[in-house]
């Protein structure tokens, strides 16, 4: 089996770096759409250097790794990666025009942030998800959320949004060809909740939000820019480099794809960019319907993140004292729990009930006190190589697996 991937961004290469190293496919066709530089050596220096992670050949070997970048031919567009053959495709930019079927590629990444709405037909004229597989894929895997442009669609019943080890059994390979691994923060937002909705139940949660607090992306400026025509957020055109930039994220509404009791509970999502090139935070706050008697404390939360991680490859808990540049490259954790800053705190909330429902006489207010905990939770992770790339390669396998 080989794999495809269109795009060569942040993700498409370090999903590269991953299936070079782990050779669990048989050879790597990449589209990029449009030439690279003069020659494929310019884009093989591409490949083989990083700005936060280093040399490929350091990335797979240490410090004994050297070129693995080799036996370059420019005019059929191969290369031999760490020995795994490698194909680069530089003529169609749409979906259905890339030459999946005559590469022999069943199953394709999307890493270009484009082709994200399941609903659009494979005639949108800038292309869609659903052209790879009208060019020969059968399986297409995004490495972004869903994002339904037309107002009133659901998402289409060949699509489906998974987070290994969280949702895999959503999964029906007879049915769905379009798979969206999520994004990100959705991705460490949902090992953070999972656990402690494991533990207490949905009903203990009454209302939740999050900050992340994310690493630069590539859509972002080095310096101040002028804004597109119709732009909303002037934000995004300043310089990442000077500033922090506070923006949106979907994350709350990619989490509750794949954990569905989150639909029922109050929840608020936000983003803050700051200039580092990679290792994200997201800061969880979370209100639980407590008892004074023996409330929620902050040793009993990292216990359960302690004890779920015993058994799960994807989320890490650690009691040391973290900085960003500290996650870089963690493998494959799609969280890493900070447990020296989790804090607890429970208090008898007053509800006025007659703001619920008039329920007093005329002279009488009726006041419930309800015990409620509030926890804040920090989660690491690594939201190129380390962290979500790594979470992106474990989904190519296990569809791959799947497939006849």
């Amino acid at each position: 089996m080989k794999l495809g991937i269109n795009g060569l961004g942040r993700i498409g290469k370090l999903l590269l770096w991953h299936h070079v190293g782990r050779k669990y496919f048989s050879g790597i066709v990449v589209n990029t759409g449009r030439q690279v530089g003069r020659r494929l050596e310019d884009l093989a220096a591409v490949l083989e250097r990083d700005s936060t992670y280093g040399r490929l050949g350091n990335y797979l070997y240490g410090h004994k790794g050297g070129r693995v970048v080799e036996n370059l031919n420019d005019a059929d567009g191969t290369m031999s990666v760490n020995g795994m053959p490698v194909k680069i495709l530089r003529e169609a930019r749409n979906p259905m025009a890339i030459r999946w079927q005559e590469n022999g590629v069943r199953l394709v990444v999307d890493t270009t942030g484009v082709f994200n709405d399941p609903t659009a037909g494979v005639d949108v004229r800038r292309g869609s998800c659903r052209g790879h597989l009208h060019a020969g894929a059968e399986k297409v895997i995004l490495s972004a959320p869903f994002k339904i442009k037309a107002k009133g669609l659901a998402v289409p019943e060949d699509a489906v949004t998974l987070i290994s080890g969280i949702n895999d059994d959503d999964y029906d390979p007879g049915r769905h060809s379009i798979i969206s691994a999520a994004s990100c923060t959705t991705t460490c937002l949902a090992y953070m909740i999972k656990p402690l909705m494991d533990y207490f139940g949905a009903d203990k949660f009454l209302s939740a939000s999050m900050v992340t607090v994310h690493a630069v992306t590539g859509s972002q400026p080095a310096l101040d820019r002028m804004p597109s025509v119709g732009a909303g957020d002037l934000r995004k055109n300043r310089s990442i480099l000077n500033n922090i930039i506070l923006t949106s994220t979907g994350a709350a509404r990619a989490l509750s794809q794949v954990i569905p009791e989150m639909k029922s509970i109050g929840f608020i999502a936000e983003s803050v960019r700051v200039p580092v090139t990679t290792g994200s935070l997201v800061v969880l706050v979370l209100n639980l319907q407590d008892n004074l008697e023996n409330p929620v404390r902050r040793d009993q939360i990292n216990s359960i993140y302690r004890n779920f991680a015993k058994d799960s490859p994807y989320l890490e808990y650690t009691e040391e004292q973290n900085v960003s540049s500290d996650i870089i490259g963690t493998p494959p954790a799609a969280a890493v729990i900070e447990g020296t800053e989790t804090h607890t705190r429970t208090a008898s909330i007053k509800v006025n009930l007659d703001l619920i429902k008039n329920r007093a006489s005329e002279n009488e207010t009726t006041v419930l006190d309800v015990p409620v905990t509030q926890a804040v939770i920090y989660g690491w992770y690594d939201n190129e190589l380390g962290s979500y790339t790594g979470m992106l390669a474990e989904r190519t396998v296990s569809v791959t697996k799947l497939m006849v």
